[in-house]
């Protein structure tokens, strides 16, 4: 069967809510794996022109709240200075990689790929396995401003609470309340995102 194409705005800013499984039976993210991962979205947020609203990373999903900025917005040098920070000496910049790199660095499907691509490998090469580690393609879910936007921010961090791994949201690491009020205090990541994500938002407000 044919894969359904994703409901998209390109031309201008939208908030999507994503969500993404792994293949893997039981709880396969460990507080290792989740540290890795939050890195890697801290990585990729530098690079792709999003902005990360909220988050939460569970022992076997995750829930990205993101806006995406459509490629009209953004401005040749920027796509330029972002490539070379990420790259460094990996990479040489040239004016012909800029057509290409509008598309893709406005992409949220190529965000969530590289997201989940760079920690599948890491996964199986920390554990010595190969194969899929995720399940299906990731699914998203246009977000529209207001309360709506509200109720999505609440229920992304609500999930460990009710998982019933916390009693209180902002007790757990690995989501949004977790890492701002309360990371730095008791040092959690140890120099993995000594930092605030870039336009992690505190406010719910767009």
């Amino acid at each position: 069967m044919p894969r359904t194409s994703r409901l998209i705005i390109s031309d201008e800013k939208a908030v999507y809510h994503v969500m993404s499984r792994t293949a893997l039976d039981g709880f396969p993210l460990k507080d290792v794996e989740k540290d890795f991962m939050l890195n890697l979205i801290k990585r990729f947020s530098a690079l792709y022109f999003t902005e990360i609203l909220t988050f939460c990373l569970m022992a076997n999903h995750f829930h990205l709240l993101v806006k995406m900025i459509p490629e009209n917005r953004f401005t040749d040098k920027e796509i330029q200075e972002r490539f070379v920070v990420f790259y460094a000496d990996e990479r040489v910049f040239t004016g012909g990689l800029i057509p290409s790199l509008r598309e893709k660095l406005s992409s949220l499907s190529e965000f969530v790929r590289e997201i989940k691509v760079g920690f599948a490998r890491y996964y199986n090469k920390r554990h010595h396995r190969r194969g899929y580690f995720w399940g299906d393609r990731f699914k998203s879910v246009i977000v529209d401003k207001g309360e709506t936007l509200v109720n999505c921010l609440a229920y992304i961090d609500l999930n460990p609470l009710r998982a019933g791994i916390v009693s209180r949201p902002e007790e757990y690491r690995w989501n949004s309340l977790g890492y701002i009020f309360y990371g730095f205090r008791h040092h959690w990541f140890k120099g993995v995102c000594l930092h605030p994500l870039p336009a992690v938002q505190t406010s719910l407000l767009l």
